[in-house]
């Protein structure tokens, strides 16, 4: 006969870290996902061996504060490339990491946690999705798209993330998407990631905003928000064609990948009701076929830093999956 089963709320927490610069981010989660103490790292480009202890000491230091707890694992989210079967991370371009074993380094510095886990920050923040999510997804086939100052996606194919050969799938940023385009510092020209991460609506308001004497150039994304939200043509322009940018690209996965779910997480999650519109119209395309997917393109459920949720739904995902019943 079924067992109906409960989760017992502030008793098995897991250590989440979500590495990138110039913010990591750590925090102790409960297995029901709910962010129980959390802290802020800002740095540039530095080293696993300087940055690693601080992330493990504030992890140490909070979880003191929430009673005599062990950690029922670490998880660790990277933006960057990541064999997760090695813990390893290949290549983080904003924290200068090349070929880091992650996994051994924390294990070293936190030798009494049951569990450690590394993974891609996107791929990880599709996991937490499933895991966690409020959408209450059961779909095997979905795209997680993670939209920042760069660019990354969480593929689930038949309900396994999508690694690669070389552990490089979802790094969708540097597809072409303007033939010619701008320059990217890939090398390349006309990468998704020039229009569609949060960078591209900030460039686009600040080049607007030139020809008006006294004009304080945008710093961020939220600027071209609040400017929009205020009603500036200007801004509500940038969101608009940043929107279109993300729909294109979108478009070309679904023909791709043919998902039931797009999931998108990101600061664009804020403005969701301006835009989702355009993103899903630029999605669909014009073509008789592409306009007849059933495709669902949905904002994230957990817009509170994704990645951080992804490296705790690393850890929670192997306690439930190692859970036994005794009859």
């Amino acid at each position: 006969n079924p067992v109906n089963l409960t989760v017992k709320h502030g008793k098995h927490f897991v250590g989440a870290i979500a590495l990138d610069a110039p913010c990591t981010r750590v925090a102790i989660i409960d297995i029901d996902g709910t962010i129980k103490a959390r802290d802020e790292i800002w740095t540039k480009a530095v080293s696993p061996e300087n940055l690693v202890p601080q992330c493990i000491a504030r992890l140490e230091s909070m979880r003191s504060t929430l009673g005599p707890h062990e950690y029922h694992g670490i998880g660790a989210s990277v933006a960057g490339i990541v064999d997760s079967s090695k813990s390893l991370v290949i290549h983080a371009a904003n924290l200068g990491w090349s070929r880091v074993d992650l996994g051994t380094v924390i294990r070293d510095l936190a030798p009494k946690v049951e569990t450690v886990a590394v993974e891609n920050d996107a791929k990880a923040s599709a996991l937490a999705e499933m895991l966690l999510g409020k959408h209450n997804i059961l779909a095997p086939n979905l795209i997680y798209l993670l939209l920042g100052a760069g660019i990354g996606a969480g593929i689930m194919v038949h309900g396994r993330i999508l690694s690669g050969t070389m552990h490089a799938a979802g790094e969708v940023g540097h597809m072409t998407v303007v033939d010619g385009g701008e320059q990217c510092q890939c090398g390349n020209k006309g990468c998704w990631e020039l229009y569609a991460s949060e960078r591209a609506p900030v460039k686009w308001f600040a080049a607007a905003r030139q020809s008006i004497p006294g004009a304080h150039p945008p710093q961020s994304i939220s600027d071209v928000v609040d400017a929009a939200r205020a009603g500036d043509d200007d801004a509500l322009n940038a969101l608009r064609l940043w929107a279109q940018h993300i729909g294109v690209g979108i478009g070309d996965m679904i023909s791709i990948l043919d998902p039931e779910v797009v999931i998108v997480g990101g600061p664009i999650t804020q403005i969701w009701d301006m835009v989702s519109d355009e993103i899903n119209s630029s999605a669909r395309g014009r073509g008789a076929f592409t306009k007849q997917r059933a495709t669902t393109i949905l904002p994230t459920s957990l817009p509170d830093s994704p990645a951080l949720l992804g490296a705790a739904a690393l850890c929670i995902r192997k306690v439930f999956a190692d859970y036994r019943i005794a009859t």
